[in-house]
């Protein structure tokens, strides 16, 4: 009994330090983010204000943090998880049967 306990908090405490990091990779891209893209704005104008392209990492980077923050905070995760426990489910009941 006291071995599931511990396999169990270990478990827990795995998840934990991946949802940590998972989310310390997201908020170091969006730092990222904020203190580049007004650096080739100002670059931008400063050198080719005929010619604007800061627009174009914007949007591509931003599109990039858009699918990161999804990945991170929502759409997807309750299916994972849904998915991860009927998969240990079926496991646990075909561990005790010989195939």
């Amino acid at each position: 009994m006291e071995t599931l306990s511990f396999d169990k908090e270990n478990l827990t405490y795995k998840k934990a330090v991946r949802r940590v990091k998972e989310l310390k990779a997201f908020y170091g891209n969006l730092t990222s983010y904020c203190l580049v893209i007004p650096f080739l704005f100002v670059l931008n104008l400063l050198t080719s204000p005929d010619h604007l392209w800061f627009y174009w990492p914007m949007l591509g980077w931003g599109i990039g943090i858009i699918v990161h923050a999804i990945n991170v905070f929502g759409i997807g995760k309750e299916w994972e998880e849904r998915k991860i426990k009927g998969l240990m489910e079926t496991d646990k009941r075909n561990h005790g049967k010989v195939l």
